[in-house]
């Protein structure tokens, strides 16, 4: 092939923006792109390297074929969430951009910027019902709302590309660009500046953004004036969390994390109350229900019930975002800005204004006895017998075991109550799961997409068996074709295996007053440590808390991927952190009576966590 094609100058522009990396699946769609991928890792596009431009030098981009469209999309997002760069994925027309809908949804909900670039039949068939012919623009119009555009014009390609890349950073959002088959096959433009031509440029630099002076003094006062004191902290302070300590230490505040926070807090600071919310802790339970001022840095969690009641507490709120300024509590101040130079500025306005205010360093107390009586109720719990194995004493082992190097990924269901309660996360150590969303099936594509970003780390993946079922299993066999080409061959698999949709079964207990229903929530029972050997991984299973410490021992100074599967007891109980948990063991406690004998050892687990609770308090 002579001449450059349109599909060369895509490969050629996700070179320009730093894309080294595309998610996807192929199909008749997208394939003369997947033809421009290939010849970039041969060395360069089609046509002589003068033609070229200068970005297309060096290596190409690779394709990474995932299992699933799902999941090429999770890749994407979780390449995003774990490198801070855009996401990028690609599928045919039809089936497989209709796949790509909850990866994509899952990038919006969370704040992550991601590009779809999506194949689609020919120009001079569409609108004539033709096959795999789907209105892709009304398809994507909710979830890439900032910006969904069909390439019409080999012209317009380079411009579209280019702003959906601009519109995703800007507003980590998910983007999508529909290339019809005809233009990726057709001849590459030469550009000039015209009528009706468009020449762009590959650039985008992030804002400087900082609130005005008056307002900065109205939260400082606010802050200055609070005697109990309390931040929540969101994925919004990834980048400040020495601001955020410094502040905290200046006014004896107490600090709890939003979910997607918690990897951007040191739990193991004497103050740090951990997670908030219903997946939360005790100390957090405390910390949101007794302070008079709050200071949200970063985070819209929509655990409202969680917060301070309204008007009990005085609140400034501080985010890039200024669409979530008061969007979860009624705020005093809204500082939109940077989270590192605004809570720097505020630092620097509360020198002396009130920093001995009476009564903060017996709130600091306080909250420090809460987070030891948080500790010591944890543990508690971690250790409470169970048939067979008590699921929170899996995830309680692996503290203090995760190499400080390690990535983690977390997938969605009650494994994530135990990594939100019982995993101390070694400072610098990325975790990330479906937050807000909550899509089951997330952890292993993003661990793989975490591995490939970085092969030289560990990657640890915790995730319930409806999970695995969903969409774990297949992409183990990614996992068995690429690991051979990591630096560090370590991908551990934790499967919690309780044969139930667990937290489906808690919530209906809780918030339903309903007793499980197996046709619902029941899950089949498969050997997961059998298929990760035949997939020539290893296989470790656990049906004792005994063998517990051995099989993360070995796991994560194993030379191949590992898939750990633990026999856990769903009877556990998914407890809210009281006072909120108080006001719903009525209602669990009479669906538990509905479910006779089969009942009784959940409600037994459950009386027994509550008792541990009402001691503490």
């Amino acid at each position: 092939m002579a001449d450059r094609l349109v599909a060369d100058v895509m490969v050629e522009r996700l070179k320009a923006w730093g894309v080294n990396r595309v998610f996807g699946y192929s199909g008749d769609g997208i394939n003369g792109f997947m033809g421009a991928l290939r010849r970039s890792m041969q060395g360069g596009g089609a046509g002589s390297s003068e033609s070229a431009d200068s970005s297309n030098s060096g290596a190409g981009v690779e394709f990474v074929q995932a299992r699933h469209e799902e999941t090429a999309a999770f890749m994407a997002v979780g390449h995003a969430k774990y490198t801070g760069q855009v996401g990028v994925v690609t599928s045919t027309q039809g089936p497989g951009a209709v796949h790509l809908l909850n990866g994509l949804y899952d990038a919006k909900l969370d704040g992550v910027p991601v590009v779809a670039i999506i194949g689609q039949q020919g120009r001079s068939v569409l609108g004539s019902a033709y096959m795999q012919e789907i209105d892709l623009l009304t398809l994507f119009k909710d979830v890439a709302a900032q910006f969904a555009q069909m390439v019409s014009t080999p012209e317009q390609l380079p411009m579209v590309l280019d702003r959906a890349f601009r519109t995703a950073l800007e507003t980590r959002t998910p983007c999508v660009v529909i290339v019809p088959h005809d233009i990726q096959k057709a001849p590459a433009p030469e550009l000039d500046q015209e009528h009706g031509i468009i020449v762009t440029a590959p650039e985008w630099q992030p804002a400087r953004v900082l609130p005005h002076d008056d307002d900065l003094a109205r939260a400082a006062e606010v802050l200055g004036a609070g005697s109990k004191v309390a931040f929540l902290v969101g994925q919004g302070a990834k980048n400040a969390q020495a601001e955020v300590l410094a502040l905290a230490q200046q006014l004896d505040a107490g600090i709890t994390t939003s979910l997607l926070g918690k990897p951007y807090m040191d739990e193991t600071l004497p103050f740090a109350a951990g997670t908030m919310g219903h997946l939360g802790s005790t100390a957090s339970a405390h910390l949101m229900g007794n302070c008079d001022t709050l200071l949200i840095i970063g985070s819209n969690d929509p655990w409202t019930e969680f917060y301070p009641k309204p008007g009990a507490a005085r609140a400034v709120q501080v985010d890039i975002d200024g669409r979530k300024v008061g969007n979860r509590y009624p705020v005093e101040v809204g500082l939109v800005g940077d989270a590192a130079e605004t809570l720097a500025r505020l630092t620097e306005l509360l020198k002396g204004a009130g920093a001995q205010k009476q009564g903060r360093k017996q709130w600091r107390a306080d909250v420090e006895e809460q987070v030891r009586s948080w500790h010591a109720l944890a543990e508690e719990r971690s250790r409470v017998p169970a048939k067979p194995v008590n699921p929170e004493l899996v995830v309680r082992e692996l503290s203090g075991r995760l190499p400080r190097n390690a990535q983690v990924s977390v997938d969605v269901g009650s494994c994530v109550y135990w990594y939100a309660r019982q995993l101390t996360l070694p400072e610098g150590v990325p975790a990330h799961l479906s937050g807000t969303l909550a899509s089951m099936g997330c952890s292993v594509p993003y661990g793989i997409a975490a591995k490939l970003a970085r092969p030289d780390r560990p990657v640890v993946a915790l995730a319930g068996d409806g999970a695995m079922q969903m969409a774990g299993i297949a992409e183990l066999v990614t996992v068995a074709h690429r690991w051979r080409q990591w630096s560090d061959p370590r991908f551990v698999v934790c499967v919690f295996n309780n044969r139930d949709l667990a937290e489906v079964t808690w919530e209906q207990r809780e918030t339903e007053s309903e007793p499980r229903f197996p046709d619902s929530q029941e899950i089949p029972d498969f050997p997961y440590a059998g298929y990760a050997e035949l997939l020539g991984l290893t296989g470790i299973r656990v049906d004792s808390p005994e063998q517990l410490a051995d099989a993360w021992d070995q796991a994560l100074a194993a030379e191949r991927p590992v898939v750990i599967e633990v026999l856990t007891d769903p009877d556990v109980p998914l407890l809210p952190p009281f006072p909120a948990g108080a006001e719903k063991l009525d209602d669990m406690r009479s669906a538990l009576s509905e479910e006779g004998e089969a009942g009784k050892g959940a409600a037994a687990l459950l009386d027994t966590y509550a008792g541990q609770e009402e001691s503490r308090s």
